[in-house]
């Protein structure tokens, strides 16, 4: 983590939540771990990673809870650990996250999370019993962002999110194609997401000596890992997606753009949870996604313009991603706009 590094202000406000009664209490923490109290009112502000990732710990401290008091019953310190340690037995990823999800199911009791497998996808899908909208709206998100990072972790990859649906509205951020990729609703109908289901076949990598590493950097994997807007792998994307398909740059063209060697760019991209390629093929699914939901190019164009010689293949990898057509995708979110 570098001293550079940041996160917007809007993602310490689960951590912070069950405080809102006691301003004073939440001053005073906020500036033990040097972060400007202003900030609680400016969520697309930028926090230093640092800081965020001390927020996060002294917070299970203050609030004797891992899940910050967004859950009825919560979740004791300890019982992350306890649950990772029984997730790392687990021979595949999909037999760690169904684990995981009953084992969260044994300490949180307003939240149910089910994993299904239709196919070539797989989607988590969240169930919320709290009566309270706004402590709902931060709990699902948090409860997804452990789900999606643990699973991470497990594979040791980042695992890109085809579809994230969330039944509650809030602002857009600039983190948010990080962390849940271009696909993202919000309004939605549920709260879900969704992914290639071939990554649950992937072997669980990790043991008893990396989950104590885990542990004692925990903020950093869960939040910081794919919420950082200046890491490496955030350049890229932004490289990418303001250029035209045809005028990417290859590995070793964009590493001597950054100064690097195209072995030291590999490892950085690496550290980060991805590689160039896969980094290629997101910012490609997302042009796709975006175009099809906000332009009125044909989708012989949209293919055209993300370099698919043929509309046929460029439907052929649509509904690969996702399970439909593009035009069926399209006339579902025009449905909705009107």
């Amino acid at each position: 983590m570098r001293e550079t590094d940041s996160v917007a202000a809007y993602f310490m406000f689960p951590m912070i939540h069950a405080l809102r009664e006691k301003p004073q209490r939440l001053r005073s923490i906020l500036e033990q771990v040097g972060i400007d109290p202003a900030l609680l009112g400016q969520p697309t502000a930028r926090v230093p990673a640092k800081a965020f990732a001390a927020l996060w710990l002294v917070q299970i401290r203050e609030l004797n809870d891992e899940f910050f008091q967004l859950d009825a019953h919560g979740m004791p310190p300890g019982s992350f650990a306890l649950i990772c340690r029984a997730l790392i037995q687990e021979p595949t990823l999909e037999k760690a996250m169904r684990q995981c999800l009953a084992n969260f199911a044994l300490f949180l009791g307003d939240y149910r999370g089910t994993l299904t497998v239709r196919g070539k996808r797989a989607v988590i899908s969240l169930q919320s019993g709290s009566q309270d909208s706004e402590v709902s709206r931060l709990g699902e998100e948090t409860f997804l962002v452990l789900m999606i990072s643990l699973l991470c972790w497990l594979g040791g990859r980042r695992i890109p999110i085809d579809r994230a649906d969330f039944r509650h509205q809030r602002l857009s951020l600039r983190d948010d194609a990080l962390l849940w990729g271009a696909n993202l609703t919000f309004g939605a109908e549920r709260t879900e997401i969704e992914f290639a289901s071939h990554y649950l076949r992937l072997p669980v990598v990790q043991d008893l000596a990396s989950l104590k590493v885990f542990l004692r950097t925990a903020p950093q994997w869960l939040v910081i890992r794919f919420r950082n807007q200046h890491g490496l792998a955030s350049q890229v994307h932004q490289r990418l997606r303001h250029s035209h398909y045809s005028e990417w740059p290859t590995l070793q063209a964009f590493a001597l753009e950054q100064h690097l060697s195209p072995s030291t760019f590999r490892r950085k991209l690496g550290r980060e949870g991805c590689s160039y390629q896969e980094i290629k093929d997101e910012v490609r699914r997302a042009l796709a996604f975006e175009w099809l939901r906000q332009s009125k190019a044909n989708i012989s164009e949209i293919a055209e313009q993300l370099g698919f010689q043929e509309s046929s293949a460029f439907h052929r990898a649509f509904k690969k991603w996702t399970g439909e057509s593009p035009g069926r995708y399209r006339a579902r979110f025009r449905v909705r706009s009107e």
